[in-house]
């Protein structure tokens, strides 16, 4: 009865070296774009939030068309806004002035 030893071949050094450098040359490829991405991200946020607090400014001034400067106060307490929504506002830097959204 013979008995045959298998032997097991693993990936050389220069194997291994080749795989890391294809993926670290991913990695400095797609890293740049992700940032790039997560900064058109917070942009459009940004836009989308003023949008959203103009709206609720006009809304109120249909509704209460004797009360002048809106302020957050005013369209959280007549719910028109969040707190949540408030404080993201503020972070982002948008005031509310002449009745008008801007950032």
């Amino acid at each position: 009865m013979k008995f045959f030893k298998r032997t097991q071949r693993g990936f050389t050094l220069i194997e291994t070296a080749i795989v890391l450098f294809i993926i670290s040359l991913l990695m400095l490829l797609i890293l740049p774009n992700l940032n790039t991405q997560r900064k058109k991200a917070v942009t459009t946020h940004a836009t989308a939030m003023v949008s959203t607090i103009q709206t609720q400014v006009d809304l109120y001034i249909n509704d209460h068309p004797d009360t002048n400067p809106v302020t957050y106060t005013d369209l959280v307490n007549s719910g028109y806004l969040s707190n949540r929504q408030v404080q993201k506002a503020k972070e982002l830097n948008i005031t509310i002035s002449n009745n008008e959204a801007h950032q």
